[in-house]
């Protein structure tokens, strides 16, 4: 077993930890272009299209759920339909943000605020960008579906293709034909497509063709046609439903989060945005651990419904014991992993915690103000882990209004702490309530898998 959970894990790491470098190449590129503008710029074009994307996660989510329960009872059309499914929806999203480009960009652009000289720039970048929503929904929608067919080393080789693309085009733009934000944009929207079009000749040209359902006339269980909707519409998009829903407590929880840390000056914000850093770190590889939940978790629990959602002849009692076994041995083996990574990362956040901070800035009123609240980077690890492995698991099995619901609680409770706590405890109560986020989260989760199991 963790052997499978580390075939899933490392590459879905390696993908993790390379996505932060298309925003950090395009960073590197405009600070050498001489005016702070061209920086701000990229930031709040792509402050804009993280949060955007960001919303529309669940076209991965979603997808891989179903598709690792599809791979699990070896139904090969549904698998393929799953597909055309995701990709259809994220194409119709896609189409509705470009069509509505105009009101999303000046809303985004409003509620963010950039100064008079940036916001031309920031303008420019959008509209350039804005076209690459296709590709980038799209590439979402694939990724789910290659994870849901366990294959995270797809996503982490496409990843890092766009990286190299993203660098060799915007360097050519920019200092080749002097294009500069613009060059930075179009460096970005070519890469996307790059990465799609790879996913696009995997799904086409790789192993999956093993999987595609037969033509022939006279195997009615595997007859395949080209508009055929998978068995599973209504619960796919029931499911995306309540990941949007969910994924907006979590946005509106970060939000609320960067705006009251804003509210109590800019040291206190630099401080706050650098031990989130310690945070985001934590979470790339804990949602690796995710992902081999999401994949096996789902194909397990394909395994063990089989014979109920197929109305087929039942598996031979032995195998379905197996596949039963199968699903909670999986959970055990996830937690032993996020226990040894929550000891690894708290011992390593106590001890280089603060030479970490120094690495990231030099100034010396933040790094004097860090030393107060960076011991709240240390119990992150152990807060949040439940809520990443239960996370990937609710996706596996589509459990996903589990995951709503705890995300709607945890949020209530978020906002009430920060209300009642910040104004006596100033940014320490508001850690108090991002801690307690993160523990009730995994708490909810925890008594809902054992409601249901």
């Amino acid at each position: 077993m963790n052997r499978e959970i580390l075939r899933i894990a490392l590459p879905a790491i390696v993908t993790n930890i390379t996505v932060p470098l298309l925003g950090l190449v395009d960073t590197a590129i405009v600070g050498h272009m001489g005016a702070a503008t061209y920086m701000g710029a990229i930031a709040v074009g792509s402050m804009m299209f993280n949060l955007i994307y960001w919303v529309f996660g669940f076209l991965r989510m979603g997808t891989s759920g179903l598709t690792a329960q599809a791979y699990g009872r070896g139904d090969r059309r549904e698998i393929w339909a799953l597909l055309r499914q995701a990709l259809l929806t994220a194409l119709g999203i896609a189409g509705g943000l470009v069509v509505l480009q105009w009101p999303l960009r000046e809303l985004m652009l409003w509620f963010i605020g950039p100064t008079s000289d940036v916001l031309p720039l920031a303008v420019t970048y959008f509209n350039i960008v804005i076209w690459g929503a296709p590709a980038m929904l799209g590439l979402y929608a694939m990724s789910g579906w290659f994870i849901g067919m366990q294959d995270t080393r797809t996503p982490m080789v496409i990843s890092i293709l766009q990286n190299v693309v993203n660098i060799l085009a915007s360097l050519i733009l920019v200092y080749g034909f002097d294009m500069k934000v613009e060059g930075v944009a179009w460096g970005t929207v070519i890469a996307q497509y790059a990465g799609a079009a790879a996913a696009l000749w995997k799904v086409e040209g790789g192993k999956w063709k093993e999987n595609r359902p037969s033509t022939s006339s006279g195997d009615k269980n595997t007859s395949h046609s080209t508009f055929h909707l998978p068995h599973s519409t209504k619960e796919f998009f029931r499911i995306n439903r309540d990941i949007f829903l969910r994924t907006l407590c979590l946005v509106a929880v970060n939000l609320y989060f960067t705006s009251v840390g804003a509210r109590q000056g800019a040291t206190i914000l630099a401080v706050n945005t650098l031990l989130m850093q310690l945070y985001l770190l934590f979470s790339y590889i804990m949602d690796g651990f995710a992902y081999a939940g999401e994949a096996l978790g789902g194909k397990f629990w394909g395994k063990e419904q089989a014979p109920q959602r197929e109305k087929t002849k039942p598996s031979p009692k032995g195998e379905l014991e197996g596949a039963e076994r199968e699903l909670p041995r999986l959970v055990r083996h996830l937690f032993l992993w996020g226990l040894l990574m929550t000891v690894v990362f708290t011992a390593v956040y106590i001890i280089g915690g603060t030479p970490f901070l120094h690495l990231l800035t030099d100034e010396p009123s933040v790094v004097e103000a860090a030393r107060d609240y960076v011991w709240w980077a240390w119990l992150i690890p152990a807060a949040g882990v439940a809520a990443f492995i239960w996370d990937g698991l609710f996706i596996g099995t589509t459990q996903t209004r589990g995951m709503l619901l705890s995300a709607i609680v945890s949020s209530a409770v978020f906002f009430t702490l920060t209300i009642l706590l910040t104004p006596v405890m100033g940014n320490h109560g508001l850690w108090v309530a991002m801690i307690a986020f993160l523990i009730i989260r995994g708490i909810v989760q925890t008594v809902l898998w054992r409601i249901a199991d």
